[in-house]
């Protein structure tokens, strides 16, 4: 379903420049963490962090998107990707999802983080619980990365850490299963496909190298969604809330090497038992 070409790695150098369009991408999200508040639209985030990419030598690589202009996408409360910025304003209480993505040097890095605005003590105890649990499953889904071992080891294990995750809660957790995460390297979204869920087969061997973004996207109901009228936003069909996170990672013979985290991924990478290995 999935393809089964020969996947294709990166040289160190190649990777170096990964990392500096990675912990853009890394440093944007940290400084929109920090202004996402009651009171702010979605469009004014979009502004802050254009302007943050552009100051910093990037380009925002949305935009390079044919029929997309803008840096990020929010998506709020049902809405699960593709929110398009624009005059909302957030309110204390909402669920959003910002995904952003920067170009540096002709190489790409894309994550995402979920929030809930005005902070843990505006949030209805499931959402913090959904953001959790995905946040959990995508460190899963890159912990089971590594050199040699099956590109579809990724999904297995995000499905394991949600199922796990909706037992312990005791909340009814969907996959999205019609949206993956993707190769990236020259361009944001390059092959192979990357399901965030067990497609009953392993998939191709991960070469030294490999670079792709991982992204679960859950719900805190069913895994069906609808796309609006403006033939981009992704919402729920049964409007619950959903929760989206994203991180590029490197795989080298050492370990990982998560190129949008800030740290590298060196903390989450320890508590999920996976080898850090950073270049540099």
């Amino acid at each position: 379903m999935f393809g089964r070409r020969k996947l294709q790695g990166r040289t160190d150098e190649q990777l170096l420049l990964m990392r500096e369009a990675g912990l853009l991408v890394g440093r944007t999200l940290e400084m929109l963490r920090e202004r996402i508040v009651p009171g702010v639209t979605t469009v004014e985030l979009d502004r802050l962090a254009e302007e943050f990419i552009r100051s910093h030598g990037g380009i925002p690589n949305f935009q390079l998107v044919p029929g997309y202009s803008h840096t990020l996408c929010t998506s709020v409360n049902e809405e699960v990707v593709h929110g398009i910025p624009g005059e909302r304003v957030l309110e204390a209480g909402d669920l959003i999802s910002v995904d952003c993505g920067a170009e540096v040097k002709g190489w790409n890095g894309d994550a995402a983080i979920s929030v809930v605005v005005g902070g843990p003590e505006a949030a209805r105890p499931e959402d913090l619980a959904l953001i959790a649990a995905t946040e959990a499953s995508l460190y899963a889904g890159i912990a089971a990365m590594r050199v040699g071992g099956r590109l579809y080891a990724v999904g297995d294990a995000v499905e394991a850490s949600i199922e796990a995750a909706a037992e312990r809660d005791g909340h009814t957790y969907g996959i999205v299963d019609e949206y993956v995460g993707h190769g990236i390297g020259t361009e944001m979204h390059m092959d192979p496909q990357i399901p965030n869920y067990a497609v009953g087969e392993s998939g191709p061997k991960l070469p030294s190298g490999f670079t792709g973004a991982i992204e679960p996207m859950v719900t805190l109901g069913g895994s069906t969604t609808r796309v609006l009228g403006d033939d981009w936003t992704v919402v729920t069909a049964d409007g619950t809330r959903a929760s989206h996170w994203e991180h590029s990672v490197a795989v080298r013979p050492e370990g990982l090497w998560i190129l949008t985290a800030i740290d590298g991924g060196e903390a989450a990478l320890g508590a999920s038992g996976a080898a850090y290995a950073p270049l540099g």
